[in-house]
């Protein structure tokens, strides 16, 4: 299992547009969520000029598939969507864990 990034870039209008959609796009988010694959997501602040969401899975396409079909993307409330392999190395769930080489001592 690796991990994905998928980062969004929103629109000047994005809140306004996120609020129409949002329902729909919280109901994909929570699926992808049960079924094992979105970790989290969410907006940034401060001010709120994108998002990003992490996932757990094999491949890109499960992102990939995910931006595709989500309702704040099919009505253009994202101007622009990546996915970038993220290699986590430390943490309790890192997909591909790096321990230090000296003991503590």
């Amino acid at each position: 299992m690796k991990h994905y990034l998928l980062f969004y870039d929103v629109g000047s209008d994005y809140v306004a547009q996120r609020a129409l959609h949002r329902d729909a796009h919280l109901e994909k988010a929570w699926a992808s969520h049960r079924r094992g694959e979105l970790v989290l997501g969410g907006a940034l602040v401060g001010p709120v000029d994108g998002a990003v969401l992490l996932f757990a899975a094999d491949s890109s396409s499960v992102a990939e598939e995910f931006a595709k079909s989500d309702p704040y993307v099919v009505n253009g409330c994202i101007t622009q969507w990546r996915v970038r392999e993220w290699k986590t190395v430390a943490g309790e769930t890192a997909a591909t864990p790096v321990h230090p080489t000296s003991a503590a001592g």
